[in-house]
């Protein structure tokens, strides 16, 4: 017996060439030059060895394309194949709804067509194709075995295509063939193998997302749907193969397909019970919505916010949205021909509850999307244009060698070439790639020059690094003379910073991704005295970021703003001396109690440990306003946040204690954002962080996360603190009053 199959590297296509291999005879399969090496990826699991003499023999690829006629195979092979193919199966096609109708027409139409084609050239003995239940379209009512012209509502490609692929096998093979209409094929009953996400499967990331959210026992309302058909692949394929091999069966179509199909809602919760999700105990029939007329929905969903929401909805949960134009189903299948054909066998549709779970776990050991995010640096940035402006120093310098590292193509923008040369150096140490451009971000023609040249050189900007920045403190009694004040800090840190923007925007939007980031400060929301011009040019480009971010959310560009609390940089090595000319009050970026755990949440740890860092704060004491020094505390779930984590910074304090250093602790909760991969610790973990720290007599406070109202507000905790500890007391009596009750952060870009 010699076969000829299409499609053998597809899902369907690789388990039917399995089944067919414990039969005797050679078979031929189709396959692009290009695919050679995954047909030879699949010898393994059909259980063979592509070097072995008896594998060659008893599978053959053809090369050859289904977008030419009689599928592009060389004259030679053909004159090989001609007279002994006794079976052709065709399974070549695009089994997704979400294609492009295009694509579609190529691989489904003209592919069958040129299938037939070859089926004659090699005068195979039986044609059979591997058609779906698709080709019914959305009849309305049981759509049996021998109709086909019958079929209603063809308008999707999907339907469309493989309505009218069938229809050239029953109108233009001469030869005799038999019609597969299989229904939604999903993974191996035994096994859950799949190696395609497609209709249940969208639902997944839904239900898997409701199961980290809501408890298991929760009730949720959901919709009960149509009932739609859904078999495993191993019944289809031992299917085809029985009834390709029985006599007497020329010329007819076969559903395989499930008697007893469930609705949707049904199917859903049986696959939320394998995740041990919550399930739809409310489902609400679909056609209750049917009232709506068309032209009402598809102006609710024209206008912009309905629209951008359903698409970011659909698109976090990998969803297409033609799925929803079926969830009322309307056709059932009767497969009496397949039941008679099956008659004496042990081969049935086995239920879905008997395999559900085995679908489920494949998919989430295996398919799950969010296995394939790279969530690294590196999976972000590397081959991207990085550009970053204040790059030869502090934050921006050590942006831009964390970047190159990653493998980004890193843009350094400062004013200082020389300065530059130290850079680049180390960037090239490090074997990254950079080069430097030189520009006044404080000049618009200069800022007009830096984006021309990056276009010109690079065509495009993936991420900007909106690091400049210049500062000024200045109470604004003593600013009334000086103008220039506010109009040195919004030029650079506001229109510059803006003039690249704006310049960059276009290409971001046409390459259809990008991301703004902009180095802000905590004083924006701290609103420090004697930074009201600094404070207020920064806090203008966190409000234009705010309302840009919804304005390009659709072209995949993203706004960040990043509140940059004080951070050791080159500015602050003079700390001392600060201390002796200018002392004010600090807040301290420490966000962990040991140098090990510090290095990963601050890398600049590694250049300024912890125990360098702790001693300059108890000589900046000295001469500080405050009698202690505020240090913040980012509280990251299950990294940071135990109370072990808060005795080790006690150990920490008591150490330099005896050195004069005097401590107040913000606890910070983490605001978290997909790309970090980190989590908000929970209240009672906060809570629990800082009353280890209050025990021990040290001063805590909590700051409230925004937006989030809570009874255990910052200042509510603060309140009951300074009440306990005396501390606005101490300050009062030490300080004459003057500085009682006032709280400063010094921010990035203060010469500290």
């Amino acid at each position: 017996m010699t076969y000829f199959v299409t499609g053998a590297t597809g899902f369907v296509g690789k388990f039917l060439v399995k089944n067919l291999l414990k039969r005797e005879g050679t078979i031929y399969v189709l396959v692009r030059k290009a695919s050679l090496k995954k047909l030879e990826a699949i010898y393994p699991w059909w259980g063979l060895d592509a070097k072995d003499i008896k594998t060659q023999k008893r599978i053959v690829p053809i090369i050859g394309d289904l977008a030419k006629p009689a599928l592009g195979i060389a004259p030679a092979d053909i004159t090989k194949l001609k007279g002994k193919v006794k079976h052709l199966f065709h399974l070549a096609a695009i089994y997704d709804m979400s294609a492009d109708a295009a694509s579609q027409s190529l691989a489904n139409i003209d592919g069958t067509r040129h299938t037939v084609e070859l089926a004659h050239a090699v005068k195979a003995g039986i044609f059979h194709h591997t058609s779906s239940i698709a080709a019914a379209g959305l009849y309305d009512g049981t759509f049996r075995e021998d109709m086909f012209e019958e079929a209603e509502e063809l308008d999707h490609p999907y339907f469309r295509t493989k309505h009218d692929s069938e229809a050239i096998v029953r109108n233009e093979c001469k030869l005799p063939w038999r019609v597969y209409r299989p229904g939604m094929v999903v993974g191996h009953s035994q096994t859950g193998e799949i190696d395609k996400i497609d209709g249940p499967y969208y639902f997944f990331k839904l239900i898997q997302k409701m199961r980290e959210t809501l408890p298991q026992w929760m009730p949720t309302i959901g919709i009960e749907g149509g009932k739609i058909n859904v078999v495993p692949v191993d019944y289809v394929v031992d299917a085809m193969d029985h009834i390709a091999h029985k006599k007497g069966l020329d010329g007819g179509c076969f559903h395989l397909t499930d008697p007893e199909p469930m609705r949707i809602g049904e199917i859903l919760n049986l696959f939320a019970k394998a995740a041990h999700a919550p399930q739809m105990t409310m489902r609400v029939n679909a056609k209750m919505f049917s009232f709506l007329p068309s032209y009402v929905v598809q102006g609710l969903m024209s206008v912009a916010p309905v629209r951008k929401a359903r698409n970011q909805i659909l698109h976090d949960l990998g969803i297409p949205k033609d799925v929803f134009s079926f969830i009322s189903y309307p056709t059932k299948f009767d497969n009496r021909e397949t039941v008679k054909a099956l008659k004496g066998t042990p081969i049935t549709v086995p239920k879905l509850d008997t395999y559900a779970w085995r679908l489920w776990d494949y998919w989430e050991r295996h398919l799950d999307p969010d296995l394939f995010i790279d969530r690294t640096l590196r999976g972000k940035v590397e081959g991207k244009v990085v550009v970053v402006t204040g790059g030869t120093s502090g934050i921006g310098e050590a942006t831009a060698i964390k970047m190159a590292e990653a493998g980004a193509k890193v843009i350094i923008v400062a004013r200082d070439p020389e300065k530059a040369k130290e850079t680049l150096a180390k960037i090239k140490a490090k074997g990254g790639n950079a080069k430097f451009y030189s520009c006044d971000l404080a000049e618009l023609d200069s800022c007009d020059k830096l984006v021309a040249s990056v276009l010109k050189d690079y065509g495009t900007c993936h991420y900007l690094v909106n690091n400049a920045g210049r500062s000024i403190r200045r109470g604004i009694a003593n600013s009334y003379e000086r103008f220039h004040d506010f109009e040195r800090t919004m030029q650079l840190n506001y229109f510059g910073s803006l003039r690249l923007i704006m310049g960059f925007l276009p290409s971001m939007t046409k390459q259809h991704s990008g991301q703004i980031i902009n180095i802000s400060s905590i004083g924006v929301l701290t609103q420090a005295p004697r930074f009201s011009a600094y404070v207020a040019s920064k806090a203008a480009l966190d409000a234009f970021a705010g309302c840009a971010a919804s304005e390009f959310h659709d072209d995949n560009i993203s706004f960040t703003t990043i509140n940059m609390p004080l951070v050791r940089t080159p500015m602050i090595e003079m700390m001392d001396r600060l201390g002796q000319d200018c002392a004010v009050a600090l807040a301290v970026s420490l966000h962990a109690p040991s140098d090990a755990l510090r290095d990963d949440l601050v890398p600049l740890n590694k250049k300024y440990p912890i125990d360098e860092l702790l001693q300059a704060c108890a000589r900046y004491q000295t001469a500080a306003p405050r009698d202690f020094i505020t240090f913040e505390y980012c509280m990251l779930e299950g990294v940071n946040d135990t109370p072990e984590h808060a005795r080790q910074l006690i150990v920490l304090m008591q150490k330099y204690a005896p050195s004069g250093l005097s401590c107040k602790f913000n606890l910070i909760p983490f605001n978290p954002f997909p790309a970090s991969g980190l989590k908000r610790s929970g209240m009672a973990a906060v809570m629990a962080f800082a009353k280890v720290l209050l025990d021990s007599g040290m001063v805590t406070t909590v700051r409230k996360t925004r937006g989030d109202d809570i009874d255990a507000a910052c200042g509510q905790l603060a309140g009951d603190i300074q009440d306990r500890t005396g501390a606005k007391k101490r300050m009062a009596s030490q300080r004459q009053g003057m500085l009682a009750g006032i709280k400063v952060v010094v921010a990035e870009g203060m010469g500290v």
